[in-house]
């Protein structure tokens, strides 16, 4: 399994990613989620990529052939020619359908595992920061100021502290710290979640990764938030009325 969460705020979008990908209880690796393409002063495009190792790695290898071809032979262009977000994901869409058609009729029934998402943000020159999620049939949505973040994989444990704190308005260094707490969470629930975590920060009209950090199990900072936020929950639980004083 995966977890991978992509939030988009005024100040720009934060990204994170788990690497841990596994085919049974005692096949376990690592493997890079999160793949970046950047064109300095023009655009960066990050790709967070969740479900059939298989299917996501054939598609980010499509999309790399198809930025060395330059786009030459090609019925889209690739994502360094394309001009807008929107364009990007719909490239990335047709490039995930484009592997189902190759491969999945030869799987038959199995091609029902044979599913992949992706999370896509950035910004290319000329438009804003954008995010979306792709899903396995190739469509996509767009978040929005009331959807801010998108998640992919495991999330339903992640999920409600973004529920509710969440914004566009946020900092960025709050932003990260949310996007790491959503990640504590999902570690202390399924052991199909793993670290290390791959965290990225893109701030707004900037054109180039702002931060790029691989997050390990031992790391200081990870460790103070993870046992802070255990001391926070257990602290705000006893400081609640309790149901009844009757037991």
């Amino acid at each position: 399994m995966t977890y991978c969460v992509g939030l988009r705020l005024d100040r720009g979008i934060i990204f994170a990613s788990d690497t841990r990908t596994n085919a049974g209880f005692d096949n376990i690796a690592s493997f890079t989620k999160m793949h970046v393409w950047e064109k300095k002063d023009d655009r960066v495009l990050v790709l967070l990529t969740a479900g059939n190792l298989a299917v996501t790695q054939a598609v980010i290898s499509l999309l790399n052939e198809s930025i060395v071809a330059g786009g030459e032979g090609e019925e889209q262009p690739s994502l360094m020619d394309v001009t807008t977000m929107f364009q990007a994901a719909r490239l990335i869409g047709a490039k995930l359908r484009e592997v189902h058609e190759t491969d999945g009729v030869l799987l038959g029934h199995d091609a029902q595992s044979f599913s992949a998402s992706f999370i896509l943000g950035g910004q290319i020159k000329g438009d804003t920061p954008r995010l979306f999620q792709i899903y396995n049939e190739g469509n996509f949505i767009e978040a929005t100021a009331d959807t801010p973040f998108f998640q992919a994989g495991e999330h339903k444990y992640g999920k409600p502290i973004l529920d509710r704190v969440a914004v566009p308005e946020m900092r960025m260094g709050d932003a990260a710290k949310l996007l790491l707490i959503s990640f504590d969470s999902t570690l202390r629930s399924n052991l199909s979640v793993g670290m290390p975590i791959d965290l990225l920060i893109y701030r707004t009209d900037t054109f180039h990764v702002g931060e790029k950090r691989r997050i390990e199990a031992d790391d200081p900072y990870f460790k103070s938030l993870s046992d802070g936020w255990s001391r926070a929950l257990r602290d705000a639980f006893a400081n609640i009325e309790s149901y009844t004083n009757d037991y």
